[in-house]
């Protein structure tokens, strides 16, 4: 299972090298908030299935929240003139570490 994640996660990363696509700078501020959006979900997800509380709508739902949320956030933040995308990189960059150290003590444990 975890060998076929594993292949998925290069495969995907070398067709993203190998894809001419190239984002306008106005965008990047987005694209950002909506990748620290993603990790948020994928590591809480993974601390879900540590802890045996993982259910598949929640956290399909929590992906795609949390991400229209922040870019949200982010656009409203452009029209008023104020940095607002940076309230939730700090949340979500706080979230991931949190579940990122519970991850870590979970397999410093089992190993």
């Amino acid at each position: 299972m975890w060998l076929l994640v594993l292949f998925c996660l290069i495969l995907g990363i070398f067709i993203g090298f190998q894809l001419p696509l190239f984002l306008p700078d106005f965008y990047a501020k987005y694209m950002s908030i909506a990748v620290l959006a993603a990790l948020d979900s994928v590591f809480g997800g993974i601390r879900a299935y540590i802890e045996e509380t993982f259910d598949n709508t929640v956290f399909i739902t929590g992906f795609i929240t949390n991400t229209l949320l922040a870019a949200a956030i982010a656009y409203l933040g452009d029209r008023l003139g104020v940095e607002l995308y940076l309230a939730a990189v700090i949340v979500f960059g706080v979230r991931i570490f949190q579940n990122l150290g519970i991850i870590r003590r979970y397999l410093i444990k089992k190993y």
